[in-house]
């Protein structure tokens, strides 16, 4: 992946979390990040990650998906955040609020990304902790998402931070042959989050 910026490191290899705003800064640097955030889950599904796409998406999509995520996180309909190490993207993820006008109090948490070389660096925790704290900020009631039921270190993360599951659909999810359960969470955010949900919340 590529550096989009020169301050965008890693201090003792902790992963450094930027918010939409500072991704778009300059239509330069909005370009440079969406060109990385393609390289990084045109990666991932091609290695098989459950990120709702089959086949890798093109550039101009996943350039509109970001034009789309940071419009809405502007108006304060949803929140982006990027992980970096060493100035390099190594993660992502996203939320956005329920269109339907009665469920405008809450939000769904669309995609988290993080690029298999870097698993086991706590980058997921930090961009999940980091959205859920911005969930909050934004007045966000409950904030939902759903997995693939074979995900197990995803789902395994989200109820170490207090997700909790409230539904199934059994072989839900098809992918060729294969089928798949889709699992659906969901933390409410009007209640305090204690060490036993996973601990204080934030980036």
């Amino acid at each position: 992946m590529e550096k989009i910026t020169s301050d965008a490191g890693a201090a003792g290899g902790r992963p450094i979390l930027l918010d939409a705003g500072r991704l778009s800064e300059t239509p330069g640097q909005s370009a440079e990040f969406a060109a990385s955030a393609h390289r990084l889950l045109a990666e991932l599904v091609r290695g098989g990650a459950a990120l709702g796409w089959v086949d890798p998406p093109s550039p101009a999509e996943v350039a509109e998906l970001l034009t789309e995520v940071v419009r809405a996180a502007d108006a304060g309909d949803g929140a982006l955040r990027a992980a970096y190490l060493d100035g390099r993207l190594v993660g992502l993820g996203y939320w956005l609020r329920y269109q339907r006008p009665t469920h405008r109090p809450h939000a769904d948490l669309e995609k988290l990304a993080v690029d298999a070389a870097a698993h086991g660096r706590g980058i997921g925790r930090a961009l999940t902790r980091a959205l859920i704290e911005d969930a909050r900020r934004a007045g966000v009631e409950v904030l939902t998402l759903d997995a693939r039921g074979d995900n197990h270190n995803a789902l395994a993360l989200y109820r170490s931070l207090g997700f909790t599951e409230y539904g199934r659909l059994p072989d839900f999810v098809a992918v060729g042959e294969r089928r798949y359960d889709k699992v659906f969470c969901m933390i409410d955010l009007r209640r305090e989050i204690g060490p036993a949900d996973g601990g204080p919340v934030g980036a």
